[in-house]
This record gives C-alpha cells, structure tokens and sequence, in this order.
C-alpha cells in the first residue's frame, strides 16, 4: 500500500483514488455476472425477463441492481432489501475477490464497433458538483433531474459495495492517458484479469490489471499535464478552474453517489467542522470508467425531439417571433442529410453563426435557420425554444427519439412536428460544458443501449479504512 498511499497523495489534486477493486471469484460463470447498466431498456420487460432466465439463481449482478424497468412496481422495498442480502451473501461466501490496489484496463467490442477502450478508477467527489453552473474538477454533461435521485440514494445508503455503470470522458487528443496501456498489453506486461462474452450478443469484453507504480504513475502524470494552466488556456481560451472528467454516462448515479456521500458527511459534521476521519471513507470515491472523447469506439449520435398534440404552423410561427429566424421549407430534399452535409463555417469573430434545425410535419419539411444563437450546440438553442413554448401550452406533449426514420414517421402525422438535430461533434462537448455549463437533457446518446457498460468490478462503500 505503500507506493499507491504515496501516489495519491502526491496527484491528490487530480480527483483520482487507486481503488481495491472486487471481481467475481474463478468460479462464477463471468457471462451470467455481467449485466448491463439498469437505466437501459427501460420500457423494454422482455428483455429483462431474458436476463433473469439465462442468469437464474446463478451469481450475478442481476442480484445487486435494481433495473429501472421496474422502478414502478410495488415490491421495491423489498427488491432493495433483497439487494442488500445478495451483497452480504456474497461478501461472506467469498463470490468477490479483491484485487490488488490498481486501475483495470478495459477492451469493449459491441455490435456496432470493434473496440472501446477504457480504465477502471475511482473519482473523488469532493471535486464533483452536478450543477450546471459547476466549476469543478468533475462535470455533469447534461442536467440532473433531482426526482430521479431519491430512489437511487436509497438503494445506495447502506449497501455494503457498489458497482459503477458510469462512463466519465477525457479530453486528450494526443491519447496519453489510456492509449499507452495498449502496447503494455502487446508486450503482455499487464496481468489478464477477464476475457469473455457478453449476454445476449451484446460484444466482448476483456480486462488487465495495472498496479505497476511505472505504468500508475504514467497515468496520473498524463492527466495532471491536461489540467495544467497554459495547456488548458490554449486548449479552450478560458481562464477558470480545469474541467478534467465530463460525465457522460451515468450521470444520476454519481449524483446519488454524491449525494450520499455529502450526508455522511453531515452526519460526521459538529459545529460546522467534518470529522477528519470521515474523509477516509470510502464512500467519499465512486467507481468508474475513463474513455478518451477521441476513442474510435465511442460514437455520438444525436437525440432528435416529436412535438405531439401541437399546431405545426403556429409552432414554426412562434419560433419565428422568438429567435427572430428563417423557416425555408425545402420539400422533396432529406433533410437529415442535408444537416449531414451542410458545413457550417465559424469566421473568427463568431459574428455570423448559424444554427440548423431540421422540421418535418404533414405540411412538408424543411430547416430553421436561426442567427447569433445563444448557445453553443443545435439542441440547446432547440430546446430553449421547446421548454418556453411547453410551458405555455400545456396541451403539447414531447418525446425524445432515435434515428431519422422514426422523426420522418411521427413527424409527419397529422398534429405532430418533428425536428432533426445534427449529430454533435464529440470534440465540441468540453468546449460546450466549458461555455454553456451541463448541457440539455437528451442531447446526445453514445452508442446503442448494448454498448453501455456491463456490471462487472465492484468496491467496498460501508466502511472506514
């Protein structure tokens, strides 16, 4: 312990803690443990019934989550309680097998890609606000809704481990952080810890330990160099505090880690002052997965909106009136692809930007052209305009949707308007959350729900050290 206790404190700065990571032991079957992430397929029973077939009363972590699908139902108090034994059960019979203090080197193949590659940590989140208006070290991508929280800090408060289905991007184009651990794996350096198949067709995945304080402090020194002033300064022309981790997956659930951290720390507050001792707990860090933004595996794709219940032409003419801006109706044209193909050109000055949205409605298709937009990205401008006008006509329902073809079918039906987002460029989101803070629910979507993490490593979150 000596060599990580030395590291962590001398890159304390950076937000990071070397975890004690628990596997499941030699004996259980990996692809029934693995289960993916409980925000997905959320209106999908099936799937989950398929799960909870193969798995069975095998050990998995189908035991110890609770899958949003069934977050209505009125068993949850005792899902949660089940939960919890399961996490006791499987702490006495030995099911988790700690590792060595060290990061795990993730390799992700999905349907869609062949590799994403990744790095198992722990983020500390003292240097971890959700806000929109945050400053800090660790960023939300998009707002937090705070009526999601309470069920989740229930299930969290008292359990005994945790397992993280979050996904926090770096911004390092020159692939210094992560990358490097590949040639390690080549050389065979790293010790393989897994190597197995996904439930379900959902890909491969295979993970190496890295505790080696050459490779550690490797990592460590790469992320420490993205936050220093005169490279962050260049790299986004702002004089603020760093944002080094933008959280793009899971969002939610570190906020539920939050959350409950910041209580056991008023619990061990007396006279305005914390306990000392409390900052060691371990719940004070929160497990998660590094994935570089530029990562060829990691693919953005846009969220698009389905007004529903509306009045298409008094919508188009509302926006008119609030962002001042240009609807050309453009039937006959795809307008997905026209958004694809249309590049938009940024003078210096920034005096003539435009923003593109696409429309569709059973009075034809077309594109907004609006002006000066207040915002970085499309779908804030958007859904700026959406908030306001929903608000006012409460009779207006809203969706948020996958793929072109299902706006074009929605869209087009009487009583609806469906609007097209461009695909967001992925080297845009530091630079927006930079600007514009936490950006819109929905905005962007990375990858399909198969490609979402697994449930896999875990982390003692009860005790203190």
């Amino acid at each position: 312990m000596g060599k990580v206790h030395y590291l962590q404190e001398k890159f304390a700065e950076i937000g990071l803690t070397i975890p004690e990571i628990l596997l499941p032991n030699a004996e259980v079957d990996l692809e029934k443990w693995a289960v993916v992430a409980c925000d997905q397929f959320t209106s999908e029973r099936e799937y989950w019934r398929q799960v909870k077939d193969y798995v069975n009363e095998q050990p998995s972590t189908l035991h110890l989550i609770f899958p949003e699908v069934y977050l209505e139902d009125p068993d949850t108090e005792e899902r949660i309680a089940k939960i919890r034994q399961h996490m006791t059960n499987y702490l006495a019979s030995n099911t988790f097998c700690p590792q060595p203090p060290g990061f795990i080197y993730v390799d992700r193949r999905t349907p869609y890609t062949y590799s994403r590659k990744g790095l198992i940590v722990a983020v500390d989140l003292e240097h971890y606000d959700y806000r929109p208006e945050a400053k800090t070290l660790i960023r939300a991508t998009e707002g937090t809704i705070l009526d999601r929280l309470p069920p989740r800090i229930k299930i969290r408060e008292g359990a005994p481990v945790e397992l993280p289905h979050i996904m926090v991007l770096i911004d390092d184009p020159e692939k210094t952080v992560i990358e490097p651990l590949s040639a390690e794996v080549d050389a065979n350096n790293l010790q393989k810890l897994y190597d197995f198949d996904l439930m379900l067709n959902s890909g491969h995945l295979r993970g190496y330990l890295v505790n080696d304080e050459r490779l550690l402090t490797g990592v460590l020194r790469a992320l420490q160099r993205l936050t220093e002033p005169a490279i962050y300064r260049a790299k986004y022309q702002v004089e603020e505090p760093p944002l080094l981790f933008a959280v793009g997956d899971g969002n939610h659930s570190l906020a539920t880690a939050k959350a409950v951290w910041e209580r056991i720390k008023e619990a061990h507050t007396r006279a305005n002052k914390v306990n000392e001792d409390i900052m060691n707990h371990p719940a004070r860090y929160a497990l998660v997965e590094l994935v570089n933004l530029y990562d060829e595996g990691l693919v953005f794709e846009p969220i698009h909106r389905v007004l529903f219940s509306v009045d298409p032409t008094a919508v188009l003419e509302g926006m008119k009136n609030y962002f001042s801006c240009e609807i050309q109706y453009m039937n006959g044209v795809n307008i997905p692809e026209y958004l694809k193909t249309t590049k938009q050109t940024f003078p210096d000055d920034c005096a003539c930007r435009i923003h593109l949205i696409g429309f569709v409605s059973s009075q034809g298709a077309g594109v907004i052209k609006v002006q000066n937009p207040a915002f970085n990205l499309e779908v804030g401008t958007l859904q700026s305009f959406l908030d306001d006008y929903l608000q006012n006509n409460k009779s207006g329902k809203i969706d948020y949707i996958h793929g072109d073809e299902v706006v074009t079918t929605l869209g087009s039906q009487p009583g609806n308007l469906g609007f097209y987002l461009p695909v967001m460029d992925k080297r845009d989101l530091f630079t927006t959350v930079i600007l514009d803070g936490a950006l819109p629910r929905k905005t962007f979507s990375m990858g399909e729900a198969v490609e979402k993490r697994f449930y896999l490593e875990s982390r003692i979150i009860s005790q203190l050290r």
